[in-house]
């Protein structure tokens, strides 16, 4: 009796489960619409989550070398506010040092660039005046176009019409740009607010989590959430790392090879590479665009030399030091590494480059030991039945 009760339990429960996952996909729209509206509220304390996991990194690390295992009371207590502080000033630090190193050189760069406009423009009006009286051909078609036919009041008109219409989109612009930076601020606030929370009292966090598991999950699922969290918990750490490493080198080759082949900007342009070399793979040519175009105001011929040098670093980068620094930083082969940048970036772009790396090394790890597992049975088994086979013989 009591089987056929649970029984019918499941039924029920499958049944009210295929009806609602009906009706979700029926009215995808709203289900979308209002996934959205919770993640667009969600979105501080997401943002604050994904810091914190960052900044755990150096105040771990920070923790074990400065403080260690003391036995003094004070020290303990306070070695995790001191962590915490020396973390978020650390990273506060390496974007001041990137800001002060990048910016001033940027608006000397765009002056001096101001200051060469009206000189190439003069030398490009010469260059039309010689052009036109070499080509007497050029005068005659211009000569040609009929101007008169071109109705001036109605351009006027579109003119001011524009005018208005774009004055209008202009403030309406303003006004959401304004919002939109207060709200980020105050999203910005609310995500270091909670980030603090959560390094705090990260190992509390942690055990209530887990009593919440342990309390609905049976002990095999338990387990291996645990086992699951543990292994994304160390890929995506080991890959934070790696990265941060891997955009070091690469700025290193840079600054070094730029300045012995005696270019402009080596030590800019170096930091400016490393910096953006923290999104996988294509972020470097962020910074190679911005460092030819300083190059460029220089002398566009070492531009030229530049965009060469670039190539063949981030051959070397890409296919070398790149598979092997993050791919063994998450125990992920090179092929595997390439695909998960490739698919990530085609479908969430920067922030899928950024996560699907440690996602798929978590995903190959998993599916290697259960296959491994499974393959052992199988020899195992096949060694009985040869035994049984040979017993029975």
């Amino acid at each position: 009796m009591d089987l056929n009760r649970n029984n019918l339990k499941r039924i029920r429960g499958l049944i009210l489960f295929t009806a609602v996952v009906c009706l979700a996909v029926i009215k995808i729209d709203r289900v979308l619409n209002g996934f959205f509206f919770v993640i667009g509220i969600l979105k501080p304390f997401i943002y604050g989550a994904v810091a914190a996991f960052v900044l755990n990194i150096p105040m771990s690390a920070i923790e074990k070398r400065l403080f260690g295992n003391g036995r003094n009371s004070k020290i303990q207590k306070a070695k995790r506010p001191a962590s915490i502080f020396l973390a978020f000033i650390s990273v506060i630090l390496l974007m001041v040092v990137v800001t002060v190193t990048v910016v001033p050189q940027l608006t000397k760069t765009m002056m001096e660039l101001g200051n060469k406009i009206p000189l190439f423009l003069s030398s490009l009006e010469v260059t039309l005046e010689q052009l036109l009286e070499e080509r007497p051909e050029l005068v005659v078609m211009l000569e040609e176009l009929d101007f008169d036919s071109i109705n001036w009041n109605s351009v006027l008109n579109g003119i001011v019409d524009f005018m208005k219409n774009g004055l209008g989109n202009v403030v309406t612009s303003t006004v959401m740009v304004a919002s939109t930076i207060i709200g980020g601020v105050v999203n910005l606030f609310v995500a270091l607010v909670f980030s603090f929370y959560i390094l705090a009292q990260k190992e509390k966090l942690g055990d209530q989590l887990k009593r919440v598991m342990h309390a609905y999950f049976s002990q095999g699922l338990y387990e291996r959430a645990l086992e699951v969290a543990s292994l994304a918990n160390r890929n995506f750490s080991n890959f934070i790392t790696g990265q941060c490493m891997e955009a070091v080198i690469l700025g290193s080759m840079f600054v070094v090879s730029m300045a012995v082949f005696r270019f402009p900007y080596a030590l800019l342009v170096g930091v400016l590479i490393a910096f953006t070399a923290l999104i996988p793979i294509v972020g470097a040519f962020i910074g190679c665009f911005v460092g030819t175009f300083l190059i460029m105001v220089d002398d566009p011929i070492k531009a030229a030399w530049f965009l060469v040098l670039f190539i063949i670093l981030q051959q070397v980068e890409g296919n070398l030091i790149y598979p092997h620094v993050v791919g063994n930083s998450v125990g992920l082969p090179s092929i595997w590494v390439l695909a998960a940048v490739t698919i990530g970036g085609s479908l969430m772009g920067v922030a899928g480059m950024l996560i699907f790396i440690p996602i798929v090394s978590t995903i190959y790890a998993l599916l290697r030991d259960d296959v491994n597992q499974k393959n052992g049975r199988k020899r195992k088994g096949g060694k009985s039945a040869a035994g049984l086979s040979k017993s029975v013989e």
